[in-house]
């Protein structure tokens, strides 16, 4: 099941662009065999970091944005080969980045095959400035969806967003009872950036696509999200623990703890259930020295009836309680 993200990168330089091609063309993440999985458009692999400084210095824009990065991951048991993921990344570059340099990495040293796609901001025909919108990665995944078809590959339903049928996902159940329909688009914008997120950097970067900003720090308790329209609004204020901060730093944690991919199936007590349910054991994992950021505790209900509205608006929106939770503990 083949699905395309965009990876935020915040550090915009020559450096960080040759840092980003050297991590993605590891030898001992893209060497099948005798194949190396590295491969360019417009560009050689080698020598491409030299060839896009290159094409930014002729053309006289060597400020700003340098090179964007994409990810295009298949399923665990998709039926295709490395040789053929990479076939696939080229074939998704030359049809979306027609003018640009390019180079295209197959990973293949974790449970899933995927492809990492540089891509430099400077088109090397023209000398145009490479800009993304949200409807320019939206054409992306469905270029990615097409030729993956072609190849005879799944991809993800795009459920109906109007369809009575379609379980409502964390907080949309509440803001629709309160009439608060602009928060109810952000909450959705949310859930939808999610499904794409392996970490916070990622998470960002799709809100941002979608019009959103969103200020998070280590400093503060809160995330702040700021709709299009100049709205503010806390991550207290959604409705729904779920989004809380520290909700959202365990469920990150879990992702890169299982070596979660994007569009990967949700369990059926919700995502952050899944993700309480491992914490203990994967606080245990981080603590014998993983590189990944301490989790926080459970959360904990103290009142009765808390207990009780959290289970029935979580019977509400379609999902599952475990035996102990008709006034138990909540394990979102």
């Amino acid at each position: 099941m083949a699905t395309f993200t965009a990876i935020n990168c915040k550090h915009q330089s020559s450096g960080a662009m040759r840092g980003t091609l050297d991590y993605v063309s590891q030898e001992k993440k893209t060497r099948w065999g005798d194949a190396h999985l590295v491969v360019g458009h417009n560009c050689i692999p080698q020598s491409a970091c030299t060839e896009m400084l290159t094409t930014k210095q002729h053309f006289r824009k060597t400020d700003g944005r340098q090179f964007y990065h994409f990810v295009q991951s298949f399923a665990e048991d998709d039926p295709i080969t490395p040789q053929e993921a990479n076939a696939i990344g080229l074939e998704l570059a030359q049809r979306e980045f027609l003018g640009f340099e390019v180079v295209i990495a197959t990973h293949v040293d974790t449970n899933h095959i995927h492809n990492h796609l540089v891509v430099n901001s400077v088109s090397c025909v023209d000398g145009k400035k490479l800009h993304q919108s949200a409807d320019d990665l939206l054409a992306h995944r469905q270029a990615s969806d097409e030729i993956c078809l072609a190849h005879g590959l799944r991809i993800l339903e795009r459920p109906e967003k109007q369809s009575r049928m379609k379980r409502m996902k964390p907080g949309e159940y509440q803001a629709g009872l309160c009439g608060d329909s602009w928060k109810l688009d952000l909450i959705q914008a949310i859930n939808e950036a999610l499904e794409y997120a392996i970490d916070r950097g990622s998470f960002i970067a799709n809100m941002e696509l979608e019009g959103y900003q969103v200020i998070w720090t280590n400093t503060r308790k809160h995330v702040t999200f700021i709709c299009p329209d100049g709205r503010h609004c806390r991550d207290s204020s959604l409705h729904d623990e779920t989004f809380l901060k520290e909700n959202l730093e365990a469920l990150f944690a879990y992702r890169q703890a299982v070596g979660f991919y994007p569009g990967s199936a949700e369990p059926d007590e919700g995502w952050l259930g899944e993700a309480a349910y491992g914490l203990l054991q994967l606080g245990k994992e981080l603590e014998q020295g993983a590189d990944l950021p301490p989790l926080p505790a459970p959360p904990a209900w103290s009142d009765s009836k808390l207990r009780r509205r959290e289970a029935l608006k979580k019977l509400a929106m379609g999902q599952k309680l475990s035996n102990d939770q008709s006034y138990g503990m909540m394990t979102y």
